[in-house]
């Protein structure tokens, strides 16, 4: 057996192992490293110089400390998450005989639903950018897209120009871990989309060089920061007096879907979900809406659970 890495360097070894191997974006790579760095310098702390010092105990102070600095639960098991690849990829390595994270259970979270918009809201939202700029008619084709498909900011961002198949009325997403999947867009969407694409893109300085089908003003692929940063200005614009963000899109895409009776299979590939498990959450808050209904129209609904 190998005698066991700094923190540092199993870190690192990792995230190039994870890079390479599981095709991990770039944002969540980013995260596992800060978190990753987190825990050695706690390590360093605590007086342990590499990994086969580490005993459950020790993983149980770390958590600890975690919650004492005030952090959110959620979070703490997101390090815990990146401490148990770590480990376990040191034993795959040879350099650890045992798992100090295996007796270790995950944090309890609480469930919390998913943030959506009405109906009306997403309407009133898609509508604030009502100009005929370029930067108008990008930003209503951005928001047509993100509700019309369900699609994550990166995956948005990501779209390129070949993957719209203008015939069949779909849209060719590259989601996590590289995967990628078809997604229909409705006629409202494409209207959108052409409008961007023949009336303001062409226009964009270096445009005919991308491929990206989203683009600054200056012609380089939108970011998701800018994307994010659509998203609120539009809905502001609409006097929507919640912290909007591109995921309240996806996460409104499916529970209209789900209200409207859509078969729960076909909304995890369209989301992109890997277990069944992950959508099932926007039966959550379709049986919620039921309630709501049940409440406000039946007899005997006022102050019913």
């Amino acid at each position: 057996m190998r005698h066991p890495s700094t923190p540092e360097l199993a870190l690192a070894d990792l995230l190039q192992c994870l890079a390479a191997e599981a095709g991990l974006a770039r944002s969540t790579l980013a995260s596992y490293r800060q978190q990753g760095r987190r825990f050695a310098s706690w390590m360093h702390d605590q007086g342990l110089a590499h990994c086969g010092e580490l005993t459950t105990s020790h993983l149980v102070e770390f958590l600890a400390s975690l919650r004492a600095a005030g952090l959110a639960e959620a979070t703490v098991a997101h390090h815990l998450v990146v401490v148990r690849l770590l480990l376990r990829h040191l034993v795959r390595e040879g350099e650890l005989t045992r798992d100090a994270s295996a007796a270790l259970d995950s944090p309890r979270l609480a469930s919390v639903l998913p943030k959506t918009l009405s109906a009306a809201e997403v309407e009133a939202l898609l509508a604030a950018p009502a100009g005929t700029s370029a930067r108008d008619l990008r930003d209503r084709a951005l928001l047509e897209v993100l509700y019309a498909c369900g699609a994550r900011v990166s995956e948005a961002c990501g779209l390129e120009l070949d993957g719209l198949a203008r015939e069949s009325r779909v849209v060719r997403v590259t989601g996590k871990g590289n995967k990628t999947r078809v997604v229909p867009l409705g006629s409202r969407a494409w209207e959108a989309l052409d409008a961007w694409l023949r009336g303001g893109r062409p226009g964009i300085p270096q445009a005919a060089k991308s491929a990206r089908v989203f683009l600054s003003a200056r012609g380089a692929p939108l970011s998701r920061t800018a994307a994010w940063r659509i998203v609120r200005a539009a809905a502001l614009r609409a006097g929507i007096g919640k912290p909007v963000s591109p995921h309240w899109l996806r996460h409104s895409f499916a529970t209209h879907l789900i209200e409207a009776g859509a078969d729960l299979r076909a909304v995890q590939e369209m989301l992109g979900h890997a277990s069944i498990r992950t959508t099932e959450v926007y039966t959550h808050l379709d049986a919620e809406h039921v309630r709501s209904l049940h409440r406000l129209y039946h007899p005997r609904g006022a102050g019913s659970a």
